[in-house]
């Protein structure tokens, strides 16, 4: 009887520090907790390097095979010419999986879809400032080209068209660059498997043609369900709640973020292709939590799209993300 005594509170005895122990070392699915850290880790990464001012030009090249050109005189800073060393910090958004993970889209400033051959971040910093924006001569830029034929050039602004940073509650929007000095470049062709133009501006520079341009237009409308927070701005500085329309077959990622009353956002008035066929999806992540949803549609007039976000994982998420490359 004793013995069995022993063992019966042995037994206890485990299990109770097993439960502790789950309780003090809770196994955790996630590696970010809030929609702007996952955009930091899994979005573009900066890529830093190092030029001297002094003794331009100089090309750079970056992991996805972006290349700059810094030609002399090109860096001012309020208007007086740059010299010595300077750090050049560039993000290559050049998939449709980097344009989600960013929190960043391919809407035109408008709000018409537009479908990315790959756009860039240049800043340039002396002394730990940014040189001026406005380049006194254009930087030549090469981007890698998965397609033959031409694409148009864009900046990217807020929602004031103003240069685009990652603060408050901004969005992400792409518009044609103003001329430098009175020269600008609006398109650019194919040239050994690269899309090479100047550019007169530093900052969010585009690669994009407008996506089903000549179907009539309409608005739509979702409903997100079940949504953990508030919808998201750019690179998720504010807000959990992400929600796209990634095109089939085409590399649009449009940001539906307008409101339109409790829990839905809506696409801007009248500017989504009818008859396109494609996937709507929202993502959320939220005191490490991650929710996602999403609906095979085909856009027809004043349409109406609810999603329901389920709780899911990290790796579910970058899953369905990660997906889309091949869509």
């Amino acid at each position: 009887m004793k013995t069995l005594n022993l063992k019966s509170a042995l037994l206890i005895a485990i299990a109770s520090l097993s439960i502790a122990c789950k309780r003090e070392n809770p196994v955790k699915d996630h590696t970010v907790s809030a929609a702007k850290e996952f955009t930091s880790k899994f979005g573009a990464q900066k890529q830093i390097r190092e030029i001297n001012a002094s003794i331009l030009p100089q090309t750079l090249s970056f992991l996805d095979g972006t290349k700059i050109t810094f030609p002399a005189g090109s860096l001012t800073k309020s208007g007086v010419a740059v010299t010595g060393n300077v750090t050049v910090e560039v993000y290559e958004v050049l998939k449709r999986s980097a344009v989600l993970f960013s929190g960043a889209n391919t809407n035109h400033a408008s709000g018409a879809p537009l479908a990315s051959d790959g756009f860039i971040f240049i800043d340039v910093k002396s002394n730990g400032a940014s040189v001026d924006q406005n380049l006194a001569v254009p930087v030549k830029v090469s981007i890698p080209a998965k397609r033959e034929g031409v694409t148009q050039l864009w900046v990217g602004v807020d929602q004031n068209n103003n240069p685009l940073v990652a603060a408050g509650n901004n969005q992400m929007g792409w518009q044609a660059p103003k001329p430098a000095n009175g020269v600008g470049q609006r398109e650019a062709s194919v040239t050994n498997a690269a899309f090479t133009f100047d550019f007169g501006n530093l900052g969010w520079i585009n690669c994009d043609v407008f996506y089903n341009y000549s179907n009539p237009k309409t608005t739509v409308t979702v409903d997100v369900a079940n949504n953990p927070g508030t919808f998201a701005s750019f690179r998720g500085f504010s807000g959990e709640t992400f929600v796209f329309f990634c095109a089939k077959g085409s590399n649009v990622a449009a940001q539906l973020y307008t409101p339109d009353g409790t829990g839905k956002v809506k696409s801007y008035d009248n500017m989504m292709p009818i008859g396109s066929e494609g996937r709507m999806l929202s993502f959320s992540i939220k005191d490490g939590r991650f929710y996602y949803a999403a609906q095979e549609i085909t856009i027809s007039a004043n349409q109406n799209v609810t999603l329901t976000l389920s709780e899911t994982t990290e790796a579910a998420v970058q899953a369905a993300i990660n997906s889309l490359d091949n869509y």
